[in-house]
């Protein structure tokens, strides 16, 4: 950490550790912005090598936070996204070494022309410059979005929850070796080292200008307070009601397959199913296996009239329910006329999050495609690949529902911006 930070978390001045945390990131910023490929991939590497030789001790400090979240009385949902073990942090260090095999943005050309009067105009991507993230319980954000941040020349600013903070400041000492090692700035990744909840209102209103976008990632708490209090741009989705519509053109082993992973491979994650559509017309009863497979698998139906009728285990649904994001193993279950009935029912309900059709109609796959307004639209696929990674991102920052800048995963490409390069041999501009 940086020794003038450091001193001032220390007196407990937090305004001013804060300031200069923001200044030293402009600082790291701008060098990163003219740092080569090697470079940058050299300290992800060496990161993600270090993560793997430091394991046992980042599972000890993680145990540090999962003991003081199970006396806090954390559900199991939590626990699950905070917990890390062997496989968890493997897949921590291959994805640092994922991020290291994409391709640079920095610098690239998305387009270019020349005008007739002979000047050469091109659009190149250029970093963003400071990116504040602020996350709640995962520590995995600590490594992937310090280096998604990285590889495309931004310098970070990581705001983890108070619950894992001893994971993600072991973590964080891994990315900082690999800096080092690498002959980049140090600050270039730095985590707000107190869990003080003054330093997120600091962040959000911008640090005197060294902050340029904010990425919040949590539950919808923390993303409301970001989105009302934030003085620079967000990158943020509010909620994850995710739906998935089972049409009268479904292969109905498949859909049973694409419901229980939907829904419940992980059911804390943002792109879990929350919202399960049948279509009510179909030539065999779909409704019944479907309910009945994610019963038997322990899942809490709470569904309207038609769903009650399957069996006896499924719960009545409220209004309420059929927008809410459970992030546990619960699910409503709704019989709707048609998949225009499903795109209703999701315009109205949905969080703009991510949807998913399974049918073997083509034409009705692509009217569901074409008309649900969502960042991330599946088709025959479950709504769990919603997800950086998955997309061959390597890994993401956060998946976003705005229309502004970046839409779905926050990957490489939605950390740049771009400036646009003229270049001439003399001419200037007729009086």
């Amino acid at each position: 950490m940086n020794a003038i930070v450091q001193k001032l978390l220390h007196e407990s001045n937090i305004e001013a550790a804060m300031l200069a945390m923001g200044r030293a990131a402009r600082t790291a910023a701008r060098e990163l912005s003219a740092a080569s490929r090697d470079a940058k991939d050299e300290a992800l590497r060496v990161a993600s090598a270090e993560i793997r030789r430091h394991t046992p001790v980042i599972i000890e400090q993680n145990k540090r936070d999962l003991d003081a979240a199970k006396k806090a009385g954390r559900p199991g949902s939590y626990l699950d996204r905070l917990m890390l073990d062997p496989g968890r942090i493997e897949g921590i260090a291959s994805g640092l070494e994922a991020i290291a095999e994409l391709d640079d943005p920095v610098g690239s050309t998305i387009a270019e022309w020349k005008r007739p009067n002979g000047l050469a105009i091109s659009r190149v991507r250029v970093p963003i410059g400071v990116i504040g993230i602020i996350y709640e319980s995962r520590p995995n954000v600590t490594a992937d979005a310090g280096a998604l941040c990285l590889k495309s020349g931004n310098a970070a600013i990581l705001r983890g929850g108070s619950d894992s903070h001893h994971s993600s400041a072991a973590i964080l000492t891994c990315l900082a070796h690999g800096l080092r090692e690498a002959g980049l700035p140090e600050d270039a990744i730095q985590l707000v080292a107190t869990v003080d909840r003054d330093a997120v209102g600091h962040m959000l209103r911008g640090l005197d200008g060294a902050i340029d976008v904010i990425v919040p990632r949590g539950g919808k708490s923390l993303v409301e307070r970001v989105q009302d209090e934030a003085r620079v741009p967000v990158f943020a989705h509010l909620e994850g009601v995710c739906h998935t519509y089972v049409d009268r053109g479904a292969d109905i082993d498949m859909a049973v397959a694409i419901v229980l992973n939907a829904k419940l491979r992980r059911t804390g994650v943002c792109g879990a199913t929350e919202a399960l559509l049948v279509d009510k017309n179909a030539h065999e009863d779909c409704l019944t296996p479907l309910v009945k497979a994610l019963l038997d698998a322990g899942c809490e139906v709470r569904g309207d009239t038609a769903t009650l009728a399957v069996d006896n285990r499924v719960v009545a649904a409220t209004d309420k329910d059929w927008g809410t994001e459970f992030l546990d193993s619960i699910i409503a279950v709704k019989a709707v006329d048609g998949v225009d009935d499903a795109i209703q029912h999701i315009a109205k309900y949905g969080s703009q999050h991510t949807e998913c059709i399974v049918t073997e109609c083509f034409g009705t796959a692509e009217r569901f495609l074409a008309r649900v307004d969502a960042a991330i639209i599946m088709h025959n696929a479950s709504t769990q690949f919603a997800d950086g990674g998955e997309f061959g991102m390597g890994a993401e920052i956060g998946i976003a529902t705005g229309r502004m800048h970046a839409r779905g995963p926050v990957g490489l490409e939605q950390l740049t911006t771009f400036k646009y390069l003229v270049r001439g041999n003399g001419q200037v501009r007729p009086k």
